[in-house]
């Protein structure tokens, strides 16, 4: 089943972020765009490459009013002590949830239940609260920061002029699509 335009559903979590913890709720995400970046633990391996590639587009990302939430369902206590020894994820500046209840793993279907670890997956959520982009992946496949930045702007874009569509592999400024009787057989 997909999850194109399911709401988030309430969540109260703590969170890693400043260098202090804090406590993000559903509400506080509302209003904007967010990415959901769920990763299967700290102290890992491809984890901390794919949270320092994030971290180096945060500024790309929060210009197009998107906040990044990095999730795993290790405790604030363990995000703190990662972001304390990793060179890399000494970098990141976004929140850092945690969700070791698994309320969110669960609500966004990445929990693996054997494990009490997230799937790695990735859910651009609307400023409504509905999601609207996502991908999971394998354990050992790394996402890519860049194609995620993308797809808010494209989403955005698509939100902003409903009578448009973003063809593969656009990038904003180029060409849309204005969907129509006339363009069917012609792309």
């Amino acid at each position: 089943m997909s999850l194109i335009n399911k709401e988030i559903g309430d969540f109260s979590v703590m969170a890693f972020s400043d260098g202090e913890f804090q406590t993000v709720t559903r509400e506080d995400v509302l209003g904007g765009w967010s990415l959901f970046f769920f990763y299967p633990a700290d102290f890992t391996f491809v984890c901390p490459t794919e949270l320092e590639e994030l971290a180096e587009l945060y500024d790309d990302f929060k210009a197009e009013g998107c906040e990044i939430y990095s999730v795993s369902c290790d405790t604030h206590f363990v995000h703190k002590a990662w972001h304390d020894e990793s060179e890399r994820i000494k970098k990141v500046r976004y929140p850092m949830l945690a969700d070791p209840a698994h309320v969110l793993a669960r609500d966004f279907e990445v929990l693996i239940e054997a494990d009490g670890l997230a799937e790695r997956g990735a859910f651009i959520v609307d400023p409504e609260g509905r999601i609207q982009v996502y991908e999971v992946t394998a354990g050992g496949i790394g996402r890519n920061a860049h194609e995620l930045l993308r797809l808010v702007q494209a989403a955005k874009f698509v939100a902003e002029h409903g009578d448009e569509v973003c063809p593969a592999t656009w990038q904003p400024g180029a060409e849309t699509l204005k969907p129509s009787l006339d363009l069917v057989g012609q792309l």
